[in-house]
């Protein structure tokens, strides 16, 4: 089969099952635009309200493109608003007006500073969901500081658990804390949504600092450190639950990773590598005794994955039904038939790049599926599609003069 991934045409008519639903993107950087790129791609009507310079993220330029704002902001419209301004503001009051949802990610207060107050948003529409994102959350002593995703990932507690014993904690390299705060937060809307149509309830605010969601997905570690005191090391790639697990060096110079959490599993692992006599050996015959004895077992899978280039690893433990896989970099992933096959990577048109490789809507609905409609947008390219039949002729035309609406040189027309 090719090794290119396959180009995803837009459909520019196409409708989702939140068709319908307007959501107002006051947001920046990187949680607020993932969460309303899941909105967007099962079809509500983003519309991101970038600042005169456009939205921080569209900063972070790889050989001078935006590959971050592209990704995460398909299928979104942009306005340009001066929020400096009142009449900029009062733009989003007259877009809250027929929105169902606000995302914003400001430090907290500022909203109210703006005059754009939950409260006063829904005076205005009673039936708004809005979506607070920040570091630390609305309340609390540290409601006011700097929350970027590499502060919570360090006081979470997360770094401190990944890494290896003899180095210093690792700070993830993607940001973890932003989409994991984001998909909880996509999560909340539909639920406070489903209120609103379902339930005929009201708007509400929804809180959503970084903190709480990645603190969340770590797990049992207070209820673990109440029981034993202890406070979870750093183990690499090995497990502190289930054994063996780790990653391990093909003769090649390759990796995989290999994870055997069942009984069954880990017994089938080493009798495959050569030493049924571990199913019974005291120091592996549970899961406690491999986890404790995690040294000398990972010697004997490392020696046998060693000995064996990084096919016919995958080529013997697969027939061997052993759960084992290679450790992918970007690279391989692209060229992988299993990715390609399922189209979990797939190419769409982009002017700057001719084709964008990404990824498609995620997760896939088979009767009411997401849909590719567009591109992301450019800085205000759709200030007169959105705002002219919103506001008049005339507001919008004083309001253009008077830069609240910034149209940007370049920016593409409607």
């Amino acid at each position: 089969m090719s090794k290119k991934p396959r180009h995803v045409a837009y459909d520019r008519t196409a409708t989702g099952p939140l068709d319908g639903v307007r959501v107002v993107d006051l947001s920046r950087l990187v949680a607020g635009n993932v969460l309303t790129l899941q909105l967007a791609d099962f079809g509500a009507e983003v519309i991101k309200v970038e600042p005169p310079e456009g939205d921080s993220l569209r900063s972070w330029r790889v050989r001078g493109v935006e590959t971050a704002w592209k990704v995460y902001n398909r299928n979104k419209k942009s306005v340009a608003l001066d929020l400096r301004s009142e009449a900029g503001r009062e733009t989003v009051r007259a877009l809250v007006a027929g929105a169902a949802i606000l995302v914003e990610s400001f430090r907290p207060g500022v909203l109210e500073e703006m005059g754009l107050a939950p409260e006063k948003l829904h005076a205005i529409n009673p039936k708004l969901v809005v979506v607070r994102i920040s570091g630390w959350g609305q309340d609390g002593r540290y409601r006011h500081k700097p929350g970027f995703g590499t502060l919570i990932e360090g006081y979470s507690g997360f770094a401190s658990m990944n890494g290896f014993e003899d180095r210093e904690p690792v700070l993830p390299p993607m940001y973890l804390a932003d989409c994991v705060a984001a998909l909880y937060g996509y999560g909340a809307v539909l639920v406070a949504l489903r209120e609103v149509e379902t339930n005929g309830g009201r708007g509400q605010t929804i809180d959503l600092p970084l903190f709480d969601p990645l603190f969340s997905v770590l797990g049992p570690q207070a209820a673990n450190h109440r029981l034993t005191g202890e406070i979870k090391p750093r183990v690499g790639s090995r497990s502190t639950n289930a054994g063996p697990r780790n990653v391990y060096r093909t003769r090649d110079d390759k990796w995989v990773c290999l994870s055997a959490s069942t009984q069954s599993m880990a017994e089938r692992v080493m009798v495959k590598i050569g030493h049924p006599e571990l199913v019974t050996d005291p120091r592996f015959r549970t899961n406690n005794d491999r986890v404790e004895n995690h040294a000398e077992l990972d010697r004997l899978i490392g020696d046998f994955v060693g000995a064996r280039d990084l096919a016919e690893n995958l080529r013997y433990f697969d027939e061997a039904g052993v759960t084992i896989g290679p450790v992918y970099d970007i690279s391989q992933i692209g060229q992988d038939d299993y990715v390609l096959e399922r189209g979990a990577l797939i190419e769409i048109d982009d002017a700057d790049m001719q084709s964008l490789p990404t990824h498609p809507v995620v997760p896939r609905l088979d009767g009411t599926p997401g849909v590719l409609r567009h591109g992301a947008p450019t800085v205000g390219e759709h200030n007169e599609a959105v705002l002219r039949p919103l506001l008049g002729e005339t507001v919008y035309a004083e309001r253009l003069a008077a830069g609240a609406i910034v149209t940007r040189k370049g920016a593409a027309k409607p």
